[in-house]
This record gives structure tokens, C-alpha cells and sequence, in this order.
């Protein structure tokens, strides 16, 4: 038997309850609209750290198909931090992170935006910069250019991607179609929430070889 979809107004409801379930995001003031299973998120915050933990909280409500962020940070006279002080912020943090190989990233900062460029073996490399830099004061944007790039040459085994997917219990037997070509993965097929969505190009990215993954997965809410 199919659930119904969530009205917009349910929607809503959801994703406000859950922002102001995460401790860090209790004194938030975040707005949040709905329409057709796409969450719109704007307000003020004072930290960048918070900006992306309420679009981290929108995408694990079963209903959202997709979020679009508006959020800006902004902070008090104290709180400021000059552009030199993040980048030295940011590479201490880079360095201090033993799975990083920080030599291999670049790093901008321009009125708090900060822009990470390199290429890395591994997308969790990718990902672990991204966290480690992501709770640094004085940051407004962060922006995550580095590129997936191996020295790998075996093929991508196409069926241990499909088997990883499947045997993920957050999948729940959904049928995820994997195309590979060169270093190149697409993801195609139905999930049911945008965490299954992350859960199965997540599983295509732990492949030895991939330096690209199209995740095409559509999102239905109908269970």
C-alpha cells in the first residue's frame, strides 16, 4: 500500500520541527517553504557550521525531494574575522587531519568565502576537508572545487558498486541501475528520500577508479 504524499503545509511543519530539534540550531531563525517536495531554506545565522547543518537536517526528512539554500551568515563586530586569519584558520585545521594530504589542496579567501581547490585520490579525502573546515569562525561561504583524480588503472568493477548498494540497509531493496564509463559512474533508478539518494552515490564513490559520479537518482515519497 503506497503513503500518501505530504501536503506542502505537512512538509513544512516536518522540516521546522527537525531544524529546531538540532541543539545547535534551537535560536535559529530560519524560514522554511515548501512546494512539491522542494524545501526552500532563508534566514540569518551566525555561523557557517549552522547554515549547513539545517540543509544537512532538510534532506533527511522523508517527503524532500530537494533543497535550495538562501541561508546567509552574518556575524557580531566580535565574531568578524579578517581574510587572513580564516586562511590560516583553515590550513591549520587541513593540517592537523592526518586522512587529508593537505599539500595537495589550495586554499582562497575572499570576504569569508572560502574555496578549496587540488585533486585528491578519494572522495572521503574530499569530504573530510570539507568537515574539517566547516566549523571555522569567520567563514560566510564554502565552496568545495577539489577534483577526484587516481593513479588506479583497473576498470570499475560495475557489480561490486551494485552489490554495495544493495547490501546497505538504508536502501531497502531499491533498484539503483549503475553505468560505468572510463572513470565515470551514473546512477540511475527510484529512491525513496534524498538520504538513500547520498547513501547510494556515497557507495559509488568508495570504488577504486571513479573520479566522477552523475547521481540521476529520482527522489519519490511514496512508499
Amino acid at each position: 500500500m503506497l503513503t500518501p504524499m505530504k501536503t506542502n503545509r505537512e512538509l513544512q511543519i516536518d522540516v521546522l520541527e527537525a531544524i529546531k530539534w538540532e541543539p545547535l540550531l534551537k535560536q535559529a531563525k530560519i524560514d522554511v517553504e515548501a512546494k512539491d517536495g522542494v524545501i526552500t531554506l532563508s534566514g540569518i545565522v551566525g555561523s557557517y557550521i549552522k547554515k549547513s547543518q539545517a540543509e544537512d537536517t532538510a534532506k533527511k526528512i522523508a517527503g524532500v525531494k530537494a533543497v535550495v539554500e538562501k541561508i546567509e551568515v552574518e556575524f557580531n563586530n566580535d565574531d568578524e574575522k579578517d581574510d587572513n586569519e580564516i586562511a590560516i584558520a583553515v590550513l591549520n585545521a587541513l593540517k592537523s587531519n592526518r586522512d587529508i594530504p593537505f599539500d595537495k589542496i589550495q586554499v582562497e579567501v575572499e570576504n569569508g568565502h572560502v574555496t578549496l581547490d587540488g585533486k585528491l585520490e578519494w572522495n572521503h579525502q574530499k569530504e573530510a576537508a570539507q568537515k574539517s573546515v566547516s566549523n571555522i569562525d569567520g567563514i560566510k561561504v564554502l565552496t568545495n572545487n577539489i577534483k577526484i583524480e587516481t593513479d588506479n588503472t583497473d576498470d570499475i568493477e560495475k557489480a561490486e558498486i551494485e552489490r554495495a548498494i544493495e547490501r546497505n540497509w538504508a536502501m531497502n531493496n531499491q533498484e539503483v541501475q549503475v553505468a560505468v564509463s572510463g572513470n565515470k559512474v551514473t546512477l540511475n533508478g527510484t529512491v525513496h528520500s534524498f538520504y538513500q539518494k547520498e547513501v547510494a552515490e556515497r557507495m559509488a564513490w568508495n570504488a577504486p577508479g571513479v573520479w566522477t559520479v552523475s547521481n540521476e537518482l529520482i527522489i519519490d515519497a511514496k512508499e
